[in-house]
Order: C-alpha cells, then structure tokens, then sequence
C-alpha cells in the first residue's frame, strides 16, 4: 500500500518575507516584531494619506477665501489652477436644476469646465455636534 505524502506549504512572512518554518500554517508573520512593524505601517500610509487630502482641501480654501477677500467671485479654471488650486478636491456637492454646486467647507461654488463662478460663503452654517455621554456626565458633577 502506497502512501501519498502531502508537502507542506511554508508560509512566507508578509514583512520581511523570510520563510515561516514553525507554527500554524495560516501564520502569516515570523515574529512579533514583523507583525507590528507591519500593521504600523499600515496605520502610517491611512494617516498621511488623510494628511494628503486635508492639506489640499486647505490649500483649496485658502484661494478661496483670499478670491473672496479681493472681491473676485468668478475665475477662469486655468487661473485658479496656476494658483494651486486643485478642482477634483471639494467637501460637498449637490447637483441643481441646471449646474452643480461645490464647497470647499464653508465656501461654496459652481463650476463648468472652464469656469468657477458665484463664489461666496456659506451663511448660518451650523454643525450639529453629538454629545457623548462623558460631557453629559461633567455637566452633572458641575452642578
């Protein structure tokens, strides 16, 4: 009788990518150090890629608001561009009758392809904050 021999597969680390010799076979790093080193890394890429994002979104608003502190309400696209302003990045947009609207947080505007016009801030913006149960508690000890 002839028996079959099933290799086994060694798991690679997913970190330094050494083999992983001993352990489960789903293990999926060599050691703890590998593991951590790993997921940090992770966690590091999501941050500055939120970092990425929010400084061009500021970096949008400050045109914005300087346009609107020079009295400028409508802009070729071209120019706004060449002041680094980048058109794909925007808090919100809803689509009207007949355009869309964008905002840069409490900016908004309407864009064609060659063209941001009717720039001007958003009046009575208010954002509605969820109080958790940590304040509600401070708010009855002050008492």
């Amino acid at each position: 009788m002839e028996y079959k021999t099933r290799e086994r597969h060694i798991p690679v680390c997913l970190e330094c990518g050494d083999k992983i010799r001993y352990g489960r076979t789903d293990k999926k790093f060599c050691c703890d150090d590998c593991r951590t080193r790993h997921h940090n890394r992770g966690v590091r890429e999501g941050r500055s890629f939120r970092r990425k994002v929010l400084r061009m979104l500021d970096d949008n608003y400050r045109i914005l608001q300087s346009l609107l502190s020079s009295d400028v309400t409508s802009i070729e696209i071209s120019d706004i561009m060449s002041m680094g302003f980048s058109p794909h990045m925007v808090t919100s947009c809803r689509r009207l009758r007949s355009h869309s609207e964008y905002s840069c947080f409490d900016i908004k505007y309407i864009m064609t392809p060659s063209r941001i016009s009717c720039i001007s801030k958003i009046q009575n913006v208010s954002v509605p904050l969820q109080v958790g149960t940590e304040i509600n508690n401070l708010n009855k000890h002050k008492k």
